[in-house]
């Protein structure tokens, strides 16, 4: 009798636990919902759109004639097809890499000076605008990368690699948090990026606007801070591994729905 007693009471326990790890979740996910349809992340959106059609820099030019990947000028449908290789620069190019092609080539912005501008500041201000609004163009469209070219092929393998890769003061890796599902950081879900992460969840819901910060933060970013959590130095912005790792996840959320510029914590 004792140790049926016993069982009853880990069963109740058990369910306990439970009913509070869902009720945490599905807090945050009400949570979200109502703050969605004031989503901050359309002022961002209104600011790119201008920003795409203005005509600024050195060259006193657009960015209408920047080819995203679908042709010069076409914004819909371009963000749930990047990462891809580009012909004109024979690189694979995820938007803030292309962004920063087409500010060079087409309105005489100096690349590199934006590059190493720190996230919030000068023209890394604009590039909040313009990858809420490019990504909004998409949103509701299905993620399809190309993997045709070689170096696509190749920059998924780099960016599996370093998404695995283990090391830092504390030995860890991407994966370490998003390497299986089921896992959870304080009161936050953990999406698996090795494999389809579901609508909106992982990779499918940035660039986003973060409400602990009120600041829009585009993948790039996202990916610096993870770099931080893990204890390792800042990866350069739009770098190889950034990128690689940006075809990594995108391929892996193949078919999943784009839901950005998304609203997170």
């Amino acid at each position: 009798m004792q140790k049926i007693l016993s069982l009853l009471v880990l069963a109740a326990l058990s369910t306990s636990v439970l009913a509070q790890q869902k009720s945490a979740a599905d807090g945050i996910a009400e949570y979200r919902a109502m703050l969605a349809d004031g989503n901050p992340a359309e002022l961002f959106e209104a600011r790119g759109e201008d920003l795409w059609k203005k005509k600024r820099g050195p060259k006193n030019a657009s960015l209408e004639q920047c080819n995203l990947g679908k042709g010069p000028g076409v914004v819909k449908g371009a963000f749930v097809e990047l990462p891809r290789w580009f012909p004109d620069t024979g690189k694979v190019q995820d938007l803030e890499s292309r962004l920063l092609t087409c500010m060079e080539t087409l309105q005489g912005f100096d690349a590199k000076v934006i590059a190493t501008t720190p996230f919030g500041k000068g023209e890394q201000v604009s590039m909040e605008g313009l990858t809420a609004w490019i990504s909004a163009e998409s949103k509701g469209m299905r993620f399809n990368l190309p993997q045709s070219h070689s170096q696509e092929k190749v920059n998924y393998e780099l960016g599996k690699r370093a998404f695995f890769y283990r090391a830092g003061p504390y030995d860890f890796s991407c994966a370490s948090c998003h390497g299986q599902a089921g896992k959870r950081i304080r009161l936050q879900d953990l999406p698996e990026l090795t494999k389809n992460p579901g609508d909106g969840v992982g990779f499918a819901a940035w660039p986003a606007y973060r409400v602990s910060s009120g600041e829009m933060w585009s993948m790039q970013r996202r990916l610096n801070d993870c770099y931080r959590q893990q204890r390792f130095p800042y990866p350069g912005y739009a770098s190889d591994v950034t990128i690689a790792l940006g075809v990594y996840m995108g391929v892996n959320a193949r078919g999943a729905e784009s839901v950005a510029p998304a609203l997170k914590r």
